[in-house]
């Protein structure tokens, strides 16, 4: 397993691979991984010859007031991870190598970027976009994996994909979650032992809906009352947005009479936290 910062080498290595006939998984993260980063990174290296992760804190899609500057980083912990878990390659940029000085250029969305995350974070959707589709040109993948717990981020780049014709194929992963049902997340190690038991609060809201839309329960509203009122109950927990959209085109649902996506977004302290999973009626 080896590590890399600049484009040309990245490049250079991916060529050698492609000339031999090998295929190629790419894993985009900002670092600081965890099992579910790892998840990632053995399905791809399962289903590819190669297997690049990028590790890349992307200034681009923080806004003034997020915790650019503080997102944890320990490329050495990252590159153990990855090797254990089948990685050929690390991707690690400077700043100044993924965004020149004059850098002018970006990819935005509109639609499905403007709700959920996207209705608080203002341009957090144009910085994913603009990075992956830099990372998409300088690997050219075959396949390109992106976890579940990112819902709306996946749906942002699998719709980027097919209407830039990306030829890339995007590859969902299943949300990997902690033994006491918390998904996992780098910005988990923010919380202290107290937060990080209120935080348990995401499952269990998810958890009441799923059994109400198993015992037969449609009305979005209702359910999305359920899920406010148990989030509620957790002194440390402040509701971001409780919403009930179509999984494909993230509009909301009235009727729940469809494959929908339940999503939340919770701040537990000062961390927030985000979490869901998708209903198939």
């Amino acid at each position: 397993m080896k590590i890399v910062h600049t484009i040309k080498e990245v490049r250079d290595i991916v060529k050698g691979w492609k000339k031999q006939g090998l295929s190629v998984g790419f894993v985009p993260t900002m670092g600081y991984l965890h099992e579910g980063h790892g998840s990632l990174v053995e399905m791809a290296s399962k289903e590819n010859d190669r297997v690049v992760v990028s590790i890349f804190v992307n200034p681009i899609q923080f806004g003034p007031k997020e915790d650019f500057s503080s997102y944890p980083r320990d490329l050495e912990r990252d590159g153990k991870i990855v090797e254990a878990a089948g990685g050929d390659l690390i991707f690690n940029p400077s700043n100044e190598e993924m965004y020149l000085g004059d850098f002018s250029t970006y990819v935005d969305m509109n639609g499905i970027t403007e709700g959920l995350c996207g209705a608080k974070r203002p341009g957090h959707f144009r910085g994913v976009c603009t990075v992956v589709t830099k990372l998409f040109n300088i690997v050219l993948p075959d396949k390109a994996y992106f976890g579940e717990k990112d819902a709306q981020q996946l749906a942002v780049i699998k719709r980027m994909v097919r209407d830039l014709d990306i030829p890339v194929e995007i590859v969902p992963c299943p949300i990997v979650r902690e033994s006491d049902g918390l998904a996992m997340s780098s910005r988990n190690t923010y919380l202290n032992k107290e937060e990080r038991k209120a935080a348990l609060v995401l499952s269990r809201s998810l958890n009441s809906a799923k059994e109400a839309l198993l015992q037969g329960e449609r009305s979005a509203e209702n359910i999305k009352s359920m899920i406010s009122e148990i989030l509620t109950e957790e002194p440390l927990a402040r509701i971001d947005y409780v919403n009930v959209v179509d999984s494909l085109s993230l509009t909301e649902v009235v009727t729940i009479d469809k494959s929908v996506l339940i999503a939340i977004a919770v701040f537990i302290g000062k961390t927030r936290l985000i979490d869901n999973f998708i209903f198939e009626v």
